[in-house]
């Protein structure tokens, strides 16, 4: 082509404009997202939970970082680390930036592409006289050849395919996130859970050598006896069993205790062991806030995350119809080159050396054979499913944050009723020694007391570390202990 008829010529891009501009105001195929469908809209809208119980909780919004509530700084501690250093968490984070990076690979989709390149060529023809020519036929000197060129090309996304993978990519990037925030949650209710048991093993522990030491002792003052004759071999039985019984309860305790502090270390991303020297000091349970604020059920579905996780999904699938449905229409690219060729380095960057290619290509798979059809029916039955997975979501958390409720307010009360058997077991067991000692009670009479007072003493213990777990199973099924993601996506 003559380079003076080119530069005369309006530019092939410059006629391709047209089309750039249809390409702005383009349709965008698929059906545009709505929202997710109501779930259990009477419930939601009601303000108030059907479990809840009378006392013990406010209607009124909970703090994300309910654990601090409890005021105990090592517990505060425990879930600070976790949160940082457990690879459940990270394996997570890992998944949001491979989303997030898909997104990104999306986004680019919808740029031009371009690429440069750069040749130097040098070659010498064959002798054709070695190979039976006429002679002085020999071969050609060195050929030399240099060339520079760019290469561009742009896919127009008439229909809005890419637009509907874009919107795709997104919802499937936020749906990510909120599983990391659904990772978290879960993830501090179980830091505090394995806590609570540690420090209820602990506490039990302690109960329980401090009864061994009791019994002990009123054995060796019944051992002395006998030896004066005043008291049987029998008695001396009596209490050894009771003894060695309350001591057998010391060992799967201890194993507890090793358990849950090996837990806690590994949830907190370290390895077992590495929080003995700083958990194995026994320290009382947390004590539980006076009254738990829980909100309504409509804040509830919006903290929490799998919900979240379930709607981005609905909302990605249903991008994914529209990407699909693009296939049925024409694909138009705009492909265009620019470069400069010469045989001498010196020469390259020349105007008569210049050549230039503008092409707009039309690509249109007409004979797909029903497999476009395929795709777009599993994109609609994808997004059906996202949809009913929705739902299934939204119930199952009303139902467990309303059984939460229902757990945690019978066991308030269960904890009171306890307390009041243990007080009063307090108070028999104490008259029964007095009424031993004056010797107007039988020694039978008083191992029954005190059995019946350390069972008490335990199921107490035991009574209140359910409490404070049912408190945590509480604020998981709220949604609350998550963290925003840093967004490097938008």
């Amino acid at each position: 082509m003559n380079p003076h008829t080119m530069s005369r010529s309006p530019s092939g891009f410059t006629r391709l404009l047209p089309l750039a501009a249809l390409a702005l105001a383009a349709c965008t195929v698929g059906p545009d997202y709505r929202g997710a469908p109501e779930v259990a809209a009477q419930s939601v809208q009601s303000g108030a939970f059907v479990r809840a119980p009378s006392q013990g909780v406010l209607a009124t919004h909970a703090p994300a970082a309910w654990w601090r509530s409890l005021n105990d700084p090592q517990l505060d501690a425990l879930i600070d680390a976790a949160l940082a250093g457990n690879l459940d968490v990270k394996i997570a984070q890992a998944r949001l930036r491979q989303a997030r990076s898909q997104l990104r690979g999306e986004r680019a989709n919808a740029l031009p592409k371009a690429s440069a390149s750069a040749a130097a060529l040098r070659m010498r023809s064959p002798d054709t006289a070695i190979l039976g020519g006429s002679e002085g036929s020999g071969g050609r000197g060195p050929l030399d050849f240099y060339t520079v060129g760019f290469d561009a090309s742009w896919e127009i996304d008439l229909f809005g395919g890419t637009r509907r993978a874009i919107e795709a990519a997104f919802g499937e990037a936020e749906a990510v996130q909120a599983d990391l925030a659904d990772t978290q949650v879960s993830l501090a209710a179980e830091v505090a859970s394995a806590y609570i048991d540690l420090r209820d093993e602990q506490e039990r522990l302690a109960l329980a050598q401090r009864t061994a030491a009791d019994q002990q002792q009123m054995l060796t003052l019944t051992e002395q006896r006998r030896e004066r004759g005043t008291a049987a071999q029998v008695d001396v039985e009596r209490l050894n069993t009771q003894v060695n019984t309350t001591r057998a309860t010391l060992v799967p305790l201890q194993v507890q205790i090793t358990d849950s502090l090996d837990q806690l270390a590994v949830l907190t991303g370290r390895a077992p062991g590495a929080l003995d020297a700083e958990l194995a000091q026994p320290a009382p349970l947390p004590a539980l806030p006076a009254s738990v604020p829980i909100g309504d059920p409509a804040t509830m579905l919006q903290q929490r995350p799998d919900i979240r996780a379930a709607e981005r999904r609905l909302a990605s699938s249903n991008a994914q119809i529209g990407e699909h449905i693009a296939d049925y229409f024409p694909k138009v690219s705009l492909l265009g080159d620019i470069g400069f060729s010469a045989a001498e380095p010196g020469h390259l960057i020349r105007k008569e050396n210049f050549s230039w290619l503008g092409v707009p290509y039309l690509q249109w798979n007409v004979l797909d054979f029903g497999r476009t059809a395929a795709s777009v029916d599993a994109a609609k039955a994808s997004r059906d499913e996202a949809e009913a997975r929705y739902g299934k979501t939204v119930l199952a958390a009303l139902k467990d944050a309303n059984s939460a409720l229902s757990r945690y307010g019978n066991q308030r009360e269960h904890v009171v009723r306890l307390q009041e058997v243990q007080a009063s077991s307090e108070r028999s067991a104490t008259l029964v020694r007095q009424r031993y000692t004056a010797g107007v009670s039988t020694l039978i009479d008083l191992l029954d007391a005190q059995r019946t007072e350390f069972a008490a003493q335990q199921d107490v213990v035991a009574a209140r570390a359910e409490l404070l777990k049912d408190f945590v199973s509480l604020q998981k099924s709220l949604g609350l202990g998550w963290q925003q993601a840093s967004d490097s996506a938008s």
